[in-house]
């Protein structure tokens, strides 16, 4: 599967952004929340980065990260099951050198004796909140070729109104970029409200391994913590950042509403094909049987992954490995996680259930288009 035949390591970030779905983050992080019917937001990046000839991925983690662990294990599934590089998990204070950090200056630098030690010439650097096929040894080439000192990944959109109103209140930072005719970037701004096509910033980041080092060994001792605003953006005018565009299909989970949209988003085959193509996405495998459909039961637009057995109506929907609906249970504009169970006669509307719901007997529980209505884990309603 690895081809790993590119200088660069890569460092995920699965903690960024946890404060924009308290609801989805109670007993795990950003990175390993489910998503598309059988993965893990983690399993993007770090698919990409495999698919690219990365095969040294280091994960720097904050809290709640057991059920990461769980699901990553070995790396066995993305080939990162190796005795040089490999999958590598930093935990807080495994080491003494190691603590519960605050911004992405404080993460690297429990992980820099780490980076000293390895031998690759570039690191690219990436949270977890995204999802996309992305080519890192494209962005890696145009950051050779630019010589850039930092090169950062952006998207021309619209800044999305649920994701402006999501940093606002979880004071979380997003960042748009000027760039000039040349690609590099001239300017930055934090949490911008500019209207029209923007340059947000993805923050996904190609340097130098030398460079970081020296970068994040300054910026610590200067009681730097965030690195967007006290590294790139107090340097724009003395270091060559350079933007990389990405014209890809991307996904960002920016709250509970953005996730139950992202996840309708992708019953439209156009966008299923593109999130899946043109890369395989890797995940842990849960060795079960195919869907099965049984006699009686009625089903449009869903998609469905293996384990599920389905009796009664579902439309619009995603559904998770292991979900049951019933005979007689309705299911429509929802997004089920694993093992969750629709009773018979149930009927279930805008509906997001975290994994081993149960909607009891006749229960009816509805949701709005604009309000998705959230079952906790192993909660019966």
């Amino acid at each position: 599967m690895v081809n790993s035949n590119v200088e660069a390591l890569g460092i995920i970030f699965p903690n960024s952004h946890d404060s924009l779905v308290p609801e989805l983050v109670g007993e795990r992080l950003m990175a390993s929340i489910p998503f598309a019917g059988r993965y893990r937001m983690i399993d993007f990046v770090l698919s990409s980065m495999v698919n690219s000839g990365i095969g040294n991925v280091s994960i720097v983690v904050r809290k709640n990260y057991h059920s990461l662990m769980d699901h990553l294990g070995s790396g066995r599934e993305w080939d990162l099951t190796r005795k040089n590089g490999g999958l590598n998990i930093f935990p807080p204070y495994a080491e003494k050198s190691i603590k519960v950090y605050n911004g992405r200056i404080e993460a690297l630098v429990t992980v820099l004796d780490f980076l000293r030690s390895q031998k690759e010439k570039y690191v690219v650097m990436s949270d977890a909140d995204i999802a996309g096929n992305f080519d890192f040894r494209a962005m890696i080439e145009a950051h050779r070729k630019s010589g850039a000192d930092i090169t950062a990944a952006y998207t021309q959109e619209e800044l999305p109104a649920a994701a402006m109103a999501a940093r606002e209140e979880s004071q979380d930072l997003y960042y748009t970029f000027n760039v000039n005719d040349e690609g590099r970037i001239t300017g930055m701004e934090i949490n911008s409200k500019e209207a029209g096509i923007t340059n947000f910033g993805l923050n996904i980041y190609v340097v130098e391994r030398e460079f970081l080092i020296q970068q994040i060994s300054y910026a610590y001792t200067h009681g730097y913590v965030n690195f967007e605003r006290d590294i790139l953006l107090r340097q724009l005018d003395k270091l060559n950042v350079q933007g990389f565009r990405y014209d890809g299909y991307i996904v960002q989970i920016t709250g509970l509403k953005g996730y139950f949209d992202e996840n309708m988003r992708l019953l439209d085959d156009e966008n299923l094909n593109a999130l899946f193509s043109p890369s395989p996405i890797y995940t842990k495998i849960r060795d079960d049987n195919p869907t099965r459909y049984i006699t009686g039961a009625k089903v449009e637009n869903i998609m469905a992954a293996d384990g599920c057995v389905i009796e009664g109506e579902v439309e619009n929907s995603v559904l998770f490995r292991g979900v049951k609906v019933a005979k007689g249970a309705k299911v429509k504009n929802c997004v089920l996680m694993q093992d969750t169970v629709i009773e018979a006669g149930a009927n279930v509307e805008y509906l997001v259930t975290d994994k081993n719901v149960v909607i009891t007997e006749g229960k009816e529980v509805k949701g709005t288009d604009t309000f998705p209505v959230y079952v906790a884990k192993h909660q019966v309603v």
